[in-house]
């Protein structure tokens, strides 16, 4: 009877369960009326004197191990109905997670950076918050100078902390003067940006936009080697051949010019977007005028450079087709969700 015992002392240590009707099972089939543990008692009586002792503290151990088996079991099954119920059924599928999106303006920025990086050009940044002197005077612009109307600016007023006086960058030029202070020839950098600029908000014109501007510094560098960069960028980046220059006026280069890429005239959408003439307005470039050189602490007199600049928003707009600038700031998900396939 000792080894029946023993072998029913193991079954109760090896139940592990948290199915109520498993448990339950368990319960009748030992410690139920007409269980296992009734059943061998009423065997006692038929177990020899001599053995009587050690039957019955092994009998008592079995009834006593399986009503704890039982109560250790319901405990762990209402403590898992209680977890449940603060955090729902942790068994069932979590909810889809949703994949975001880079922004337009981030994604075009990227891209305008990688294809430049692969010709050599690294990336310099600097302060939003700028002073004069790197914004417009380095540039070529002192101070009363008419070209300083060409960007209306937003000035920050003097405080007893600041004497200079400050402002918000209205381009990204003011980062190229503070490398070439820092940097000796030859440079080849672009310097993405938030810019800032006190105009009325349209459809195709904000206070806040972003822009790249390049510089690139050597001897002997000439205005066919800045046709040859800008015609690269522009197969690269829009898959067009064409280009042409159109001379302009900036006060920090000389000569300067407008870039204009032919876009086609294929489809209605390109008729509507270049009015007509296939050609687009996409970026402005030029030499860097000595005195800028001058102003960084370059000699002019051996090293030539030319520089170009763009607003991300307006080749983000050609590129997708977008056709209100105020769009990539309304934060709309709508609008957004449409970039999540673009790398």
């Amino acid at each position: 009877m000792l080894d029946k015992i023993n072998k029913y002392m193991g079954e109760v240590a090896q139940f592990n369960s948290l199915k109520v009707d498993e448990i339950e099972s368990f319960r009748i089939k030992f410690i139920g009326s007409k269980g296992i543990v009734k059943t061998l008692f009423g065997e006692f009586k038929d177990v020899p004197n001599e053995q009587k002792k050690a039957v019955g503290q092994a009998l008592n151990e079995l009834k006593n191990t399986a009503i704890e088996k039982v109560k250790i079991s319901i405990e762990a099954l209402e403590s898992e109905q209680a977890e449940k119920g603060i955090y729902g059924d942790l068994t069932r599928p979590g909810a889809p997670v949703e994949l975001g999106s880079r922004h337009p303006i981030s994604i075009v920025k990227n891209k305008i950076t990688s294809i430049f990086s692969r010709i050599g050009f690294t990336v310099s940044e600097g302060p939003e918050i700028e002073d004069d002197w790197h914004n417009f005077t380095a540039l070529n612009l002192p101070e009363y100078h008419p070209a300083r109307d060409m960007q209306d600016t937003f000035f920050i007023e003097k405080s007893e902390d600041v004497e200079k006086d400050m402002l918000l960058r209205t381009h990204t030029s003011s980062v190229q003067v503070r490398y070439m202070n820092e940097h000796k020839p030859p440079i080849r950098t672009i310097s993405p940006g938030r810019v800032f600029r006190n105009e009325d908000i349209s459809a195709r014109s904000h206070c806040i936009f972003h822009q790249v501007e390049g510089l690139y510094i050597d001897t002997d560098v000439s205005f066919a080697d800045l046709k040859q960069t800008l015609l690269y960028f522009t197969k690269e980046l829009f898959g067009k051949s064409k280009i042409r220059l159109r001379p302009s006026y900036f006060p920090f280069t000389e000569p300067s010019a407008e870039v204009d890429i032919y876009w086609g005239l294929e489809t209605e959408t390109d008729y509507r977007i270049t009015k007509g003439t296939g050609w687009l307005e996409i970026m402005g470039c030029g030499m860097v005028d000595p005195n800028v050189l001058k102003n960084a602490g370059i000699d002019s007199e051996k090293y030539t450079g030319f520089a170009f600049g763009m607003g991300i928003e307006r080749i983000a707009m050609l590129l997708y087709q977008i056709p209100d600038i105020r769009m990539f700031y309304e934060n709309d998900v709508k609008f957004l969700e449409q970039f999540k396939a673009v790398q």
